[in-house]
């Protein structure tokens, strides 16, 4: 019989959040693919010493790592493997474990030893050879090394990857910091210099300068020319002359000049508190190790995850000519890259850095980098810069409206479409409480719905949740569709920018569906999704959602802990999600659930008797361990009959004393409080896409309107892309309107996974429900069931 393929995962360089939950998932998926896995710890140290060091891992080992932040497994330098003599010890110890297939998270320079590492294989199993540390027999199975990467880097500095694993949990931090600080500053009236790392990488202070709204940011790639200290203070000036009362600045720790020079927090802090200038009380704030620290957030949960499923595919997949490759994400979808050419191109930044060629630093990191930058220097200079007035006859009234439950992420994109709105010269006009606020008190006194927005208000809104303009899940329809119409003309809108989920899309359908009747519709309209369901058509990615699974995962974490504290107890959790199982799928991937229950496939009696043997196969197994709670995820409306308290009470009843059961809902905690740092920043980089494309169209358009589709759509990332779609196409072409969701989803496939890491046996599915005559016909005994 063949002997089974081993694979080893191991961490190096600096740690990140999520690296945990990339080694279960190596462990889990390397197990249920029929291979043996084993842990090098220490990183390349580990590689080189040996024994202990290399470990094989059964399923139990890695329970409960999800939650856990760092990197269990270790990770330390290791001066020897820079050598040919450690690499020629790691290979011989690899040898003797009987290992040739290798997975590394870590960064760049981790990832280049690695691919190094390999290509001197054959020739360090030849040298092992003539040596006599090894035999010819002892070498012949494993003459090819496969390896692959994982990106894990808190900076965000990999080229050929939107995310590595780890930054947007060190960008979290950043914001909570950030956010923290804010409540101090506005007090004391005060202006604060936040220093973050990023050496040869903005991407941390740079989003965070997007997601929190800072004053002024520096980063490595974009330096500041030389009148840098002007710029600042005359931005800082504006701010306060309308009022504001606080002033962050957030610098990455490798801020240049464009000389090359570098920017230090305390340059940064004497400009600001000189007598001579703004005079402000300026302080400095370092978070440094901080950013490392702590668990992971839901997104880095499941990317570490994901991409740890993948990998392990990669490995078995690879042949000794497939060049080393590592997994990337491009917006939400998981691919395989070269290794090396990503090094190259991430090693060029520093260099053009270095050399100061600028354009070239930023030119090589991806569309996303410079179109937020974009965007941060369009929201913190509102009506700076002069140049970005368009002609009066070109200059619109755009009305902004929440329609559907409040998301977060919805305030920020407002904020973001005013700020481009007033820097273009345009009338951003906010209509509160949606349809019912505008038909029904657009005129109270005194103060009506309908009215314009205060910057110095606005300006403040990145990290608020909920809807300070207030939402409403009522239709056009419902407020009176001719109300509506006579109400857009009387107040002259040329635009309608809606933010909102699944009752914001009905809306713009309905708009446009009575374009014919009423000619005031004949005006553009953008919808950017938002609602924690993840369910609008048109998008794979709805604002809100990412906090949605922050909340989430942070409540199953304490809940899981307490199913671990009390011994054998299972938990299962109501999610909500409308008739989308996104947040529960999801949810369940970044917890590690032992069964998720979702609309899309249904629940049925013979799925829950499978769970239940499984739990009571698993809790007479654990040997008596720590971490043995376990948790079961429903969405609210899996099934009609079986919901979470319903579940919990059948497995108890079917457990006879084995273990406990408990329900638990966490309900509209889920819409969370403050805004993930993602849903911030992609909030503002959407909002500003949407107010540029309705500035298309112009004034005075209804014919164009009429025969143009793309004048109703719909805003969203597809695949690697962000794209706008017809809303026309999306309502034929999909969605599912009983269900209130997209007809495909690209998430769907993740269930398998959760299932698989999970370690859930394999069940029936259930069976579809008849519906309409047939259903009928069935029961009368007319027509068979088949």
């Amino acid at each position: 019989m063949a002997t089974r393929k081993k694979i080893a995962i191991m961490t190096s360089g600096g740690d990140s959040p999520g690296m945990n939950a990339a080694v279960r998932a190596c462990v889990r998926m390397a197990i249920h693919m029929g291979c043996d896995a084993y842990c090098v710890y220490e990183g390349y140290e580990g590689l080189v010493q040996g024994g202990d060091f290399i470990r094989k891992m059964e399923w139990h080992d890695v329970r409960g790592w999800l939650s856990e932040g760092g990197t269990l497994i270790g990770t330390a330098r290791c001066m020897a493997f820079y050598e040919r003599p450690g690499r020629l010890t790691a290979a011989k110890n690899m040898i003797l474990e009987g290992i040739d297939a290798l997975i590394i998270c870590g960064g760049d320079g981790s990832l280049t030893g690695a691919d190094k590492f390999r290509s001197e294989w054959p020739s360090l199993l030849e040298e092992l050879v003539q040596k006599g540390e090894l035999k010819e027999d002892q070498i012949e199975q494993y003459k090819h090394l496969n390896i692959v990467g994982l990106v894990g880097s808190i900076d965000n500095d990999l080229s050929g990857t939107d995310a590595t694993i780890g930054c947007y949990s060190a960008l979290a931090r950043i914001c909570y910091a950030v956010d923290l600080i804010e409540a101090t500053a506005s007090s004391h009236s005060r202006a604060f210099v936040i220093e973050v790392m990023g050496r040869h990488c903005g991407w941390l202070a740079l989003m965070a300068g997007v997601a929190t709204g800072a004053d002024f940011i520096f980063i490595p790639e974009k330096p500041r020319g030389n009148n840098w200290r002007e710029e600042m203070c005359g931005i800082v000036r504006q701010h306060r002359k309308r009022g504001k009362r606080k002033t962050i600045v957030i610098i990455a720790e490798g801020a240049l000049d464009r000389e090359g020079n570098k920017i230090s927090s305390e340059m940064v802090k004497d400009l600001l508190a000189d007598k001579n200038g703004l005079g402000l009380d300026t302080r400095i704030t370092t978070l440094g190790h901080v950013q490392r620290g702590g668990t992971a957030v839901a997104y880095d949960r499941m990317l570490g995850t994901l991409q740890g499923v993948e990998a392990v595919k990669a490995v078995l997949e690879a042949t000794p000519e497939t060049p080393t490759c590592f997994i990337a994400i491009t917006e939400n979808k998981i691919t395989r890259k070269p290794l090396m050419q990503a090094v190259l191109d991430t090693k060029e930044v520093a260099k053009a850095i270095e050399r100061q060629d600028f354009e070239m630093a930023m030119s090589l990191r991806d569309a996303e980098f410079e179109e937020q930058y974009n965007s941060f220097m369009m929201t913190t200079a509102v009506q700076f810069d002069k140049e970005m007035m368009l002609p009066e006859k070109e200059r619109m009234k755009i009305a902004f409206i929440n329609v559907g439950a409040p998301a977060g992420g919805m305030n920020a994109a407002v904020r973001a479409g005013v700020a481009y709105c007033l820097s273009r010269g345009h009338e951003p006009i906010a209509i509160h409480n949606g349809f019912a606020g505008f038909a029904r008190h657009h005129g109270d006194k005194p103060l009506g719905a309908v009215r314009p927005f205060n910057w110095l208000e606005v300006d403040g809104w990145a990290s608020k949740g909920g809807s300070e303009i207030g939402t409403n899940r009522e239709l056009p329809s419902e407020s009176g569709m001719d109300i509506i119409a006579n109400l857009i003309e009387q107040y002259e809108f040329d635009a309608l920018f809606l933010v909102g989920g699944f009752e914001a899309f009905h809306a713009v359908s309905q708009l446009r569906k009575a374009r014919d009747l009423y000619p005031s519709l004949c005006i553009p309209m953008t919808l950017l999704p938002a609602t924690i369901s993840n369910n609008v058509p048109g998008t794979e990615y709805s604002l809100g959602s990412d906090t949605c699974l922050n909340e989430l995962v942070d409540y199953c974490d304490k809940i899981k802990q307490s199913a671990s504290a009390t011994r054998r107890r299972v938990f299962v959790i109501e999610t909500q999600g409308g008739r989308s199982g996104y947040v529960a799928t999801l949810g369940g991937l970044g917890v590690g659930a032992s069964a998720v229950y979702t609309p899309e496939e249904g629940l049925s009696l013979d799925m829950l008797a499978s769970d239940v043997r499984h739990l009571k196969d698993v809790f007479a197994h654990d040997k008596g361990q720590s971490r043995a709670g376990r948790l079961i995820l429903i969405n609210e409306k899996a099934s009609k009959v079986y919901n979470a308290k319903l579940i919990a009470d059948i497995l108890r009843e079917e457990s006879h004393g084995r273990f406990e059961s408990r329900e638990g809902i966490p309900g509209h905690m889920q819409q969370g409080g403050v805004p993930s740092a993602m849903d911030r920043s992609r909030a503002v980089r959407l909002a500003i896409r949407c107010i540029e494309h309705l500035e298309k169209y112009g004034r005075n358009v209804h014919n164009k309107v009429k025969t143009d589709p793309m004048s109703a759509s719909v805003i969203g990332i597809k695949g690697a892309s962000i794209v706008f779609t017809p809303i026309k196409t999306v309502e034929d072409e999909e969605t599912d309107w009983p269900n209130r969701r997209p007809k495909a989803a690209f998430w769907l496939n993740m269930k398998e996974i959760v299932d698989v890491l999970g370690g859930r046996p394999q069940y029936n599915k259930p069976e579809a429900d008849l519906t309409g005559t047939k259903a009928k016909d069935v029961k009368r005994g007319i027509e068979g069931t088949v």
